[in-house]
């Protein structure tokens, strides 16, 4: 079942936004934009109406958390899910993401199972 429902992917590694991207077509997401870091998905997000957010943690220009904590300060992405893609699994750091402004995170690798419970779940699926 496909869904119309359009996803931005933000990660400095091209490979990674190929993965993360095949897999959400996978789970049935064919909408998907691409951002490099943070400044460039702001723009993204300025000229698209985007859904969700899948966002990983370590990039240069704009690391995915202060990316975060920048959406969250503006009035209109106060309710954007953000889900963010971390090796960082510890447990201080994640807690620094929920606070932030994260809705949930996934942690690499991760399979396409995971991927869709959290991508669902964050869109009311």
């Amino acid at each position: 079942m496909a869904h119309d429902h359009v996803v931005l992917t933000v990660d400095d590694s091209s490979t990674m936004r190929r993965i993360i991207k095949n897999t959400l077509n996978k789970i049935g997401f064919s909408n998907v934009l691409e951002a490099a870091n943070g400044i460039e998905a702001l723009d993204v997000l300025a000229q698209n109406e985007v859904d969700i957010v899948v966002t990983d943690w370590n990039m240069p220009e704009m690391d995915g958390l202060t990316f975060v904590k920048t959406l969250r300060a503006k009035p209109e992405y106060k309710e954007l899910p953000i889900l963010m893609v971390t090796t960082e699994a510890a447990k201080e750091d994640i807690l620094n993401a929920l606070r932030s402004g994260v809705n949930n995170y996934v942690v690499k690798p991760f399979t396409p199972d995971t991927l869709k419970e959290k991508v669902y779940k964050l869109l009311g699926l």
